[in-house]
């Protein structure tokens, strides 16, 4: 089966970083080439533009990137767009992020609430994931959704810790529905 475009080249960039040692230059480089590409719709535009030529592509890559990153990241970014694959520089940099995070044991946690969480239960939310996990350390993104009424909703990659008394409610209106009393067996 074939790997996706993201595992081949974020691997080849993690195994150059880790050979290299450049783990933490590429990581930052990583997100700043991220947060051009998400924050300039016109750079995206312009890569993707089916009547600007592959050429010109190269050197818009060029132009916005080199001197401001390593050559090994516009070596990255020009490959991308000489495989038809330009579209996919995000999903390649994250891929590259997460590997990075695996390899660094850095969690991301997603932290859902009814409200505002205090500093201090903020600090006390990361304590707990890192004694319950095998990280190092976290990201931590906080959010707020009054619909949860009570309780928290923790996501790290695929697993999610739902404490939430919507999720309760929602759970025992569940079993409670599912309970058939049978004629003649309730006392009077």
């Amino acid at each position: 089966m074939a790997k996706l475009v993201s595992n081949v080249y974020g691997d080849a960039l993690f195994e150059l970083a880790v050979e290299s040692g450049k783990i933490d230059d590429f990581l930052k480089e990583a997100e700043g080439v991220i947060d051009v590409v998400k924050s300039n719709d016109g750079f995206s535009q312009m890569m993707n533009h089916p009547k600007i030529n592959k050429e010109e592509k190269l050197q818009i890559i060029d132009e916005v990137f080199k001197g401001r990153v390593s050559d090994e990241m516009v070596g990255l970014l020009r490959m991308l767009e000489e495989k038809d694959h330009s579209k996919d520089i995000e999903t390649v940099l994250n891929y590259f992020i997460d590997r990075v995070f695996d390899y660094k044991k850095i969690g991301k946690a997603t932290v859902s609430t009814p409200m505002e969480l205090t500093e201090a239960q903020k600090s006390d939310v990361e304590k707990r994931l890192l004694q319950t996990t095998d990280y190092a350390s976290f990201v931590m993104t906080y959010k707020v959704d009054p619909e949860l009424i009570g309780g928290m909703v923790i996501r790290i990659k695929d697993r999610v810790i739902d404490s939430s008394i919507k999720t309760q409610i929602s759970k025992l209106t569940h079993e409670l529905s599912n309970i058939q009393l049978k004629v003649g067996e309730c006392a009077p």
